[in-house]
């Protein structure tokens, strides 16, 4: 069931139109856009390319999120590269077949977990917003862990929780919650156009 926000946030009412400002939409990679190994209530990121499975309804919600203009950003931390568990060769090459096969402008992946870009840190975020003039209080992050939407939360942005029903408990409360990427995409589209921008 989704759980959406009664209202918009004071910085979402009326029908401003930023047309000088780029908006961006920051997605979570595993359990957001590819399928993960869920066990035990934790998701376990994929260490193969052939492990690849997009989830359904990924391409088409990153997509339309493009087609109303709309930067798409992947933000992923992956830290099993340096756990060992999956070769740094193994991530990118998923990530550039994500690339290939899904409207993205680009992918951010941290492996370290003590850096500032490790999420819920939102160092990725805030990169992103420097590289292309990314306004974060007009952007959206959609993410399936506590760490996605610390991220979101640090960097202003709005902030879209996917309960995947994992056994782990949320620090901040996000913005909106839903049951997938679509349901997320339909969300920042209707609150695309109560803003006036479509």
């Amino acid at each position: 069931m989704r759980h959406l926000p009664q209202e918009l946030p004071p910085r979402w009412n009326g029908r401003q139109v930023f047309r000088r400002m780029t908006r961006a939409v920051f997605l979570d990679r595993d359990g957001v856009i590819i399928r993960t190994d869920v066990r035990d209530g934790k998701p376990y990121a994929i260490t193969s390319l052939d492990a690849l499975d997009i989830l359904d309804g990924a391409e088409d919600a990153i997509w339309r999120l493009k087609q109303a203009g709309l930067a798409t950003i992947v933000v992923s931390n992956q830290p099993d590269v340096a756990a060992g568990k999956v070769t740094r060769d193994v991530v990118e090459a998923i990530n550039a077949e994500l690339m290939e096969k899904l409207d993205i402008d680009e992918i951010k992946t941290c492996f370290d977990t003590a850096a500032s870009y490790y999420k819920p840190r939102p160092g990725m975020l805030l990169e992103a917003a420097r590289d292309h003039d990314i306004t974060l209080d007009q952007s959206y992050l959609i993410g399936d862990r506590w760490r996605d939407i610390g991220a979101g939360k640090a960097a202003g942005c709005m902030t879209v929780f996917i309960d995947c029903g994992y056994a782990e408990t949320l620090i901040d409360a996000p913005d909106a919650t839903v049951a997938s990427v679509a349901e997320a995409a339909d969300l920042i589209l209707s609150l695309e156009s109560k803003r006036g921008t479509l």
